[in-house]
């Protein structure tokens, strides 16, 4: 009875609206594609590469423009879906909470913006998925200590480890673009620097503060009562009473 009274009060919250409305939303392209028989994604979530890439970019197409953006919510598979939906799930809420859904919404599609445009710049591969994402959180989350005079060494490793993983990994023809996983990283350094975090909600309930204002007024109470002006106006009521007694006793 007690285990169900528990499970009764525990509630599932909606507790990251971006981050959990992002990883649905791609969750939801990958099976669409997967019904289409892989149609869907190269066709509106992949960002074009260069003039010497198969899908090269169009400045004269509208939904070239709405690729830049929309590539990060593409994945070739389900190891790649999952593979950067770790780092985002994991990361995501704590950076939400810290600076806030809009925010967090505006890092995600800058971020989207460079790497789409430097892929269609510079790269003669098509670029596919949110690992760019998964980076500018990883390094933004690293750098939750910052100050104006110190770094973190933690943010400097992960930064090192990071870049190096992508330079060695950079041989491997699979859709991915070196240059715009850094330039992912790059903005999540970025935005440490300049994204402030927002002010902590204060925690007091209505209870308490109904219980504070109460206590407040028994204080004034107390004084009142220890005042010589109280003390005088309570002697004067007593006197008044007083006489007041005598004077209706008929002699």
């Amino acid at each position: 009875m007690a285990k169900k009274n528990f499970l009764s009060k525990i509630k599932i919250t909606y507790n990251a609206p971006v981050t959990l409305t992002f990883s649905l939303i791609s969750a939801f392209i990958l099976v669409i594609n997967m019904i289409s028989k892989g149609t869907v994604i190269p066709s509106f979530f992949t960002a074009p590469g260069n003039i010497k890439s198969s899908m090269p970019f169009n400045p004269s197409s509208a939904l070239d423009y709405f690729r830049l953006f929309s590539h990060v919510l593409g994945h070739s598979d389900w190891n790649h879906f999952l593979g950067n939906m770790a780092f985002i799930l994991l990361l995501g809420p704590v950076i939400e909470e810290r600076y806030g859904s809009a925010i967090l919404s505006i890092m995600m599609s800058v971020t989207a913006l460079v790497t789409g445009v430097l892929n269609s710049c510079l790269s003669p591969a098509a670029l596919l998925g949110s690992s760019d994402i998964a980076f500018m959180m990883v390094l933004l989350a690293s750098f939750t200590s910052i100050s104006k005079n110190q770094i973190p060494l933690s943010f400097i490793l992960v930064l090192i480890l990071y870049i190096g993983r992508e330079i060695i990994s950079s041989g491997a023809n699979q859709n991915i673009s070196t240059l715009a996983h850094i330039a992912g990283g790059l903005c999540g350094s970025l935005f440490a620097f300049l994204a402030t975090p927002r002010p902590k909600a204060s925690k007091t309930s209505s209870s308490e503060k109904t219980s504070s204002a109460k206590s407040i007024k028994e204080r004034i109470a107390e004084i009142d009562a220890q005042s010589p002006r109280f003390a005088k106006n309570k002697k004067t009521d007593y006197a008044e009473s007083d006489s007041t007694v005598i004077g209706s006793i008929e002699l």
